[in-house]
């Protein structure tokens, strides 16, 4: 008995199963990990999303709810799985997955319950895609790059923290709040440490080319009339604000997330503040991760531009590879 697929289809050659050329999986699918899902798919970026979490029933739930708007989506197939299998053959990997900040608790604070969590996930995902990329967006997010390298034994450029991409993001926001003109045209960079001891980079503001510090000279110190340091404030208070007020942030980094999925799905070769071994460079000598402005393309981050750092911002970024050093140091593996 012919069925109507049968009826409405003749087949003119058989379709040989080969893998997805640009899947993407998702490790975690909390608000987090959500808000990178539909921003890579919104984006048009994989043809394969793979999902993967610890809690069946509402990872099922988030792969049909996805898969119910695929009307609206340019991505095939989307997939879910409890098991690692699920993730073979991705190209880039986000790892969202992880204990949650509670209000007022510090990125710092959650350092050793998420390494244990990591020792699971990563062998897992190294086993079925040992070509990857690894986008770390867990807290604290430069430890945990650090804790992804270590225990995927990849080379560290295919390891990767979303670091300060968010960070820099805010940080033009509310300079274009400030100055009345729209974020993409404000041009300033956050490095170091993602969130509390984060660096501001005053020297490298500008509008148009034009260097804000050569207008203000005083910019960003305690004699700025204009108090632009409130600015940098504003940007490490933000989470907290929004974590207070909402419980969690989501949106803003699932945003910034699809931005550097992007650069390294179609290898764009943009430089982006994130995440990476910063060894050998401004003085640090230990193995940690900080975010630089780094050039990130189809094979992970390929150069770091060395920037012209003021010696107290250069100290600062010292402080903080020390601060992470004190921690990982303590860490059990």
């Amino acid at each position: 008995m012919a069925t109507i697929k049968d009826k409405l289809i003749h087949n003119v050659h058989k379709e040989e199963h080969c893998h997805p050329h640009n899947k993407i999986t998702v490790v975690g699918v909390g608000a987090v990990g959500m808000a990178c899902a539909l921003s890579v798919l919104m984006k048009g970026l994989p043809d394969e999303l793979a999902l993967v979490d610890v809690i069946e029933d509402k990872l099922k739930g988030e792969m049909m709810d996805l898969q119910h708007g695929s009307l609206f989506l340019h991505t095939p197939k989307i997939v879910s799985g409890k098991d690692y299998s699920v993730t073979a053959h991705s190209k880039l990997v986000i790892i969202t997955a992880g204990a949650r900040q509670q209000e007022g608790e510090s990125r710092l604070n959650l350092v050793q319950r998420n390494v244990n969590i990591f020792k699971f996930i990563i062998p897992n995902i190294v086993k079925y895609s040992p070509h990857c990329i690894l986008l770390v967006v867990s807290n604290p997010v430069d430890i945990l790059t650090y804790v992804a390298w270590k225990l995927s034994g990849f080379p560290k450029h295919r390891v990767i923290g979303s670091g300060c991409n968010l960070d820099s993001a805010r940080f033009r926001y509310f300079m274009g709040e400030k100055l009345g003109i729209h974020s993409l045209s404000c041009h300033g960079w956050v490095i170091g440490e993602h969130g509390d001891s984060s660096v501001p980079v005053w020297s490298g503001m500008n509008v148009a080319g034009v260097s804000l510090k050569s207008l203000s000279p005083e910019m960003g110190s305690e004699h700025d009339p204009e108090k632009w340091k409130e600015v940098h404030k504003q940007v490490v208070d933000s989470a907290y604000e929004v974590i207070k007020l909402k419980g969690y942030t989501s949106w803003a980094i699932g945003l910034s997330v699809s931005d550097l999925s992007e650069t390294i799905m179609k290898n764009l070769r943009r430089v982006h503040p994130i995440s990476t071994m910063v060894k050998g460079l401004h003085g640090i000598h230990d193995d940690v991760f900080l975010s630089l402005p780094s050039v990130l393309g189809n094979t992970g981050i390929t150069d770091v531009v060395n920037m012209t750092l003021k010696p107290e911002e250069e100290a600062h970024l010292k402080k903080s590879a020390e601060t992470l050093w004190s921690i990982q140091k303590e860490l059990q593996f």
